[in-house]
This record gives structure tokens, C-alpha cells and sequence, in this order.
């Protein structure tokens, strides 16, 4: 049972290390630009001209990779008729189409953020 609570632990102090790094260094950074007369403006992240909302990207990212998941369970279970072993048609044609998926989607997304 001690083994659980240290990973447990130990998990939550990288989480919260990483975390207060980030914050202390992005003040750090900001104290600095704002000591040499930097205007405040450049804290502010608009929305820039041109992209698409995060909602959109992410919603047809996932169902591109969803969609190449599936599609290359289908496929595999057709290799798998043909002769070809199971332990390397499903990981093989998963990993790939998943790949596929996921480029299509970065593709779309470029497109998608040209429209908007």
C-alpha cells in the first residue's frame, strides 16, 4: 500500500511543481518587460484575424481520429481474414489510420482557420 501513496504523491508534486514554475516565471517575464516600459497591451491575447474557434478544431480533430480508429478496425479485421496475423493488423493499421486522421484533420484546420 506505501507504493501507491508515493506515486500518488509524487504525482500531485510534479503537477504543482510544473504548475508554480510556469506562473513565477511568466510573472517573473512580465515584471521585467513592464520595468523596461513595456506597454500592458502585449499581456492581452486577442483573438487573432483568421482562426477558428478552439471548439471547432478540437471537436473535428477528434472525430477525424475517431472516425481513422474505426476505419482501420475495419480494415484490420479484413487483413485478418485474409492470412495476415492478428497481432500486427489491428496495432499496425490503428496506428496508421490514426495518423491519417489526424493529418487530415491538421489539413482541414489550416483550411478551416483561411475561411473563417
Amino acid at each position: 500500500m506505501g507504493g501507491e501513496v508515493i506515486i500518488f504523491i509524487s504525482i500531485f508534486l510534479m503537477i504543482f511543481g510544473i504548475s508554480y514554475l510556469y506562473l513565477t516565471t511568466r510573472n517573473k517575464e512580465r515584471l521585467a518587460l513592464i520595468e523596461k516600459g513595456a506597454e500592458a497591451s502585449i499581456f492581452v491575447k486577442g483573438k487573432k484575424e483568421g482562426t477558428a474557434p478552439f471548439w471547432k478544431v478540437l471537436i473535428l480533430n477528434i472525430a477525424l481520429l475517431l472516425l481513422g480508429i474505426g476505419l482501420a478496425i475495419f480494415i484490420a479485421a479484413l487483413l485478418v481474414e485474409i492470412g495476415l496475423d492478428e497481432d500486427v493488423a489491428y496495432p499496425g493499421t490503428i496506428f496508421i489510420m490514426a495518423g491519417l486522421g489526424l493529418f487530415l484533420g491538421f489539413t482541414l484546420t489550416k483550411k478551416l482557420d483561411k475561411e473563417d
